[in-house]
């Protein structure tokens, strides 16, 4: 759903546009509630790192975006493959293995490439978007596009980081750096390993415009997308976003999450991006009804889109990928 036209919540907020968005977010939720029902049948195979609760940070950004623009995602990155276009029958294909899936069914769910709808790649390396998206900048300055790098705040005290925020700072790069903190690595947490712990402070070293945001509020990630992408767009260098989010899940399917201090789980709940999206709309005069349909219709399409891929065919072995893709 990149690109969305005008969707804007932030701008006034009762129009089409504010729904389309609240809409992007039902239909990422619904896809992860969909794989993991599927993974604990065994339809999905290897494991699974799921987006629930980061849903803002993807859709609030990618919705910025214009045909032409290209993102890089993390190994959690459905949510950024949805927000950029990619249809959930080709994404669900895909982490089952199947040949309809958006790369044949060789990638599975952290490897995903479109290129056709702006998704460089979702990378298993932690802190490899960064790079990608740096790189992808050096090509599109000459085409006036902008690369986004999505990574998590573990991949803030890695080398790619320093690096890449270095080279794209004094090469003056379209390229936005999104920190999506949703405070921890993996089971450790950020803040006991990241020292001055404000990762957005960082980017000041680099001479680059940072914000820090509630990675929660679509509407607040939209709107510092917007300031973000439009200097990187002018030819004024990079720009960097900390949006603080929460997963509502554990690192990957294996883990529980045992290691959260309690009541955390809970508080960050109550400031679900959905919750907070649908409360937005009906203070801006949307009817109730119609926030409920549109919840109710973007889950029934998900699980459609899912359920036809559940009986795709496995790819021949004998075939070359290429001719899937």
């Amino acid at each position: 759903m990149a690109k969305t036209e005008g969707a804007r919540i932030s701008d006034g907020g009762s129009g089409a546009g504010a729904l389309d968005l609240y809409r992007a977010m039902v239909r990422i939720r619904a896809f992860e509630d969909e794989m993991q029902r599927l993974f604990l049948r065994g339809e999905v195979h290897g494991t699974v790192h799921l987006y629930t609760g980061q849903e803002a940070c993807a859709v609030g950004v990618c919705s910025a975006l214009i045909p032409g623009d290209q993102v890089a995602a993390t190994y959690r990155g459905h949510g950024a493959a949805l927000a950029m276009g990619t249809e959930p029958r080709a994404l669900a294909a895909e982490l089952m293995g199947r040949s309809t899936g958006v790369c044949g069914g060789r990638a599975g769910s952290m490897n995903v490439v479109d290129r056709e709808h702006g998704l460089i790649g979702c990378f298993g390396i932690v802190g490899g978007s960064i790079a990608a998206a740096t790189g992808a900048a050096l090509a599109l300055r000459r085409s006036g596009g902008v690369a986004v790098a999505f990574f998590g705040d573990g991949a803030a005290n890695h080398g790619y980081f320093h690096e890449c925020l270095n080279f794209a700072s004094v090469q003056r790069l379209p390229v936005v750096f999104v920190c999506e903190n949703n405070l921890y690595g993996e089971f450790t947490p950020m803040a006991a390993v990241t020292a001055g712990g404000d990762i957005r402070a960082r980017a000041a070293g680099y001479a680059m415009p940072a914000e820090k945001v509630d990675g929660n509020d679509v509407a607040t990630v939209r709107a510092v997308a917007d300031r973000a992408i439009d200097h990187a767009r002018r030819g004024d260098g990079p720009a960097f976003l900390e949006c603080l989010t929460y997963r509502h899940v554990g690192h990957s399917k294996t883990d529980p999450g045992s290691y959260r201090p309690p009541g955390e789980l809970q508080q960050w709940l109550e400031r679900d991006p959905l919750i907070v999206a649908a409360a937005a709309l009906a203070e801006a005069g949307v009817d109730a009804s119609e926030i409920d349909d549109c919840a109710t219709a973007a889950r029934a399409d998900v699980a459609a889109e899912v359920a036809a891929a559940v009986s795709d065919p496995y790819p021949d072995p004998s075939v070359p990928v290429a001719e899937y893709a």
